[in-house]
C-alpha cells in the first residue's frame, strides 16, 4: 500500500477572493520524481491542463519546466488575480500507484472550513471536478454535511454552481470539468461538445475546457 500525501501547503494570502480546490497531485510529486516538463507546484503535472488553460485564457508567457522561474510565474499570477489554492485531500493510500481519484483509500481530508474561516476575503470556491465519487465537490459536500451546513444548487448547467452559508458569509462554488485528461471521455459524451465538434471538426476537448473556464476566470470581480 502506497502512502500518498499532498506535498504542498495551501497557497493563500489575506487578499485571496477565489479558491481553487482539487484533490492531490500525482504520486511522483510527493516522491520528488518529477518529469521534464513538470512544475514543482500545485497543478504542476505536465499532464494536467489547468495552467495550459490559464495560459490560453490570459495570454500568459508561462513556461513548463522544473524550475524556480516556472513556480514564481504561477505564484505571481495567483497573487495578482487574488486566487488561492487549497486542495481538499491531505493524504490517502493506494494499492495502484496512479493519480486516479476513484482509487484513493483511507482518505484524510483537510479542514477546508478552517481556511475559509481564517481567510475572510474568500467568497468563491472553484472546484476542479464534478460530482463523481472522490471529486472535490464530493468531498466538500461531505464536509458540509458533517458540519450541518446546507448547500443549495443554483445552476445545474456547466459549470454547475452551488451556494452555502458559513461564518456568516455566503460562499459560491463552481464545479468545472476536471483539467485531468481522464475527463476527456465524459467531455466526448457531452451534448454541447458534440454540437461544437459537428460545426468544427478541429474542436478539441481542450477547447471545450477553455470555453468553460473562461466563463469563470474572466468573470472575477
Amino acid at each position: 500500500m502506497f502512502f500518498h500525501y499532498h506535498p504542498y501547503q495551501p497557497f493563500l494570502n489575506k487578499n485571496s477572493k477565489f479558491l481553487i480546490v482539487g484533490t492531490l497531485p500525482p504520486p511522483r510529486f510527493c516522491q520528488k520524481e518529477l518529469k521534464l516538463k513538470d512544475v514543482d507546484f500545485c497543478y504542476g503535472s505536465k499532464d494536467n491542463l489547468l495552467w495550459q488553460i490559464i495560459k490560453k485564457i490570459f495570454n500568459l508567457d508561462l513556461i513548463f519546466e522544473n524550475s524556480l522561474k516556472a513556480i514564481n510565474q504561477r505564484k505571481e499570477f495567483l497573487i495578482s488575480n487574488q486566487i488561492g489554492i487549497c486542495d481538499i485531500v491531505e493524504s490517502c493510500q493506494r494499492v495502484k500507484l496512479d493519480a486516479s481519484d476513484s482509487n484513493m483509500q483511507n482518505i484524510v481530508l483537510r479542514d477546508i472550513l478552517k481556511y475559509l474561516e481564517s481567510y475572510k476575503s474568500i467568497k468563491t470556491l472553484i472546484l476542479t471536478g464534478g460530482s463523481s465519487k472522490n471529486s472535490p465537490e464530493y468531498f466538500l459536500k461531505k464536509i458540509l454535511k458533517q458540519n450541518n451546513i446546507k448547500i443549495e444548487l443554483i445552476n445545474n448547467t456547466l459549470p454547475k454552481t452551488h451556494q452555502f452559508t458559513f461564518d456568516n458569509r455566503v460562499f459560491t462554488t463552481i464545479s468545472l470539468t476536471s483539467p485531468s485528461n481522464a475527463a476527456n471521455k465524459s467531455i466526448g459524451a457531452n451534448i454541447n461538445y458534440k454540437k461544437e465538434k459537428e460545426k468544427n471538426p478541429k474542436y478539441t476537448t481542450f477547447d471545450f475546457r477553455v470555453n468553460q473556464y473562461k466563463k469563470v476566470f474572466l468573470d472575477f470581480e
